[in-house]
């Protein structure tokens, strides 16, 4: 499993990553909400370790982002130190999946994220959509208005990572390394396709979707909030 720890005590990140990464796990780390919810939204993971208590931003307005606004269906397992009902139901209605009271037994982590995580895979949407811009995961098929779009298999995943992760910026990097992995192209391929992508999608159409952050990366943006994000 991909596993996203977002937890700002780095001796208690460090300990549960270094006992999941021996399970075979792959890990990566946040130590304050805002940072923990970029990656969260840019990424795909099959769970999310998500303390309460965070700098930036609390693990409950985390949590509400990716669920709300996000639309992000990532499994979410949070951590606090309050032993209290209130803030066990305040973790449920923000999103979380489950709840684990500080200190826990590292064991119990790991099996409550395999079961998170194996019900994240049934409920898992296999159609993406943004605004009127639609994507079978399954079929492969992209829409926009109805009105079906040829696109290449590069074009796919690109679209596919922009959908995924809208109304937010996924990087350059981001998105070489989400297309090509570790084998990346000259400079130019990127914006090569992304130019490809846009003439498929939005030239057709009144109201383009996909917006470049210059210097940082693209975002797919639905049409009411695109002047907002300008």
């Amino acid at each position: 499993m991909r596993i996203l720890i977002i937890e700002d005590n780095r001796d208690i990140a460090a300990n549960l990553g270094d006992f999941l990464s021996d399970r075979g796990h792959e890990i990566d780390y946040a130590y304050d909400g805002v940072t923990g919810l970029h990656l969260a939204i840019v990424n795909e993971f099959d769970a999310i370790v998500l303390d309460l208590a965070l700098p930036g931003m609390d693990g409950l307005e985390v949590c509400r982002k990716l669920r709300e606004e996000a639309r992000k269906e990532t499994p979410v397992l949070m951590l606090t130190a309050r032993d209290q009902l209130e803030e066990k139901l305040a973790g449920f209605e923000s999103g979380a999946d489950d709840y684990l009271v500080k200190p826990f037994e590292l064991k119990e982590v790991d099996a409550r994220l395999a079961v998170l995580a194996r019900r994240g895979q049934r409920i898992k949407p296999r159609e993406l959509k943004v605004a009127d811009l639609e994507y079978n995961l399954e079929t492969l098929t992209v829409k926009r208005a109805g009105k079906k779009i040829d696109l290449n298999p590069i074009g796919l995943k690109l679209l596919e990572k922009l959908m995924s992760a809208s109304p937010a910026v996924v990087t350059r990097s981001e998105l070489e390394h989400h297309v090509w992995g570790e084998e990346l192209p000259d400079s130019d391929s990127l914006r090569v396709h992304i130019h490809t992508l846009r003439s498929a999608i939005d030239k057709p159409f009144d109201v383009p979707l996909i917006n470049t952050r210059h210097g940082i990366g693209y975002c797919l943006v639905p049409p009411d909030e695109v002047s907002a994000s300008t």
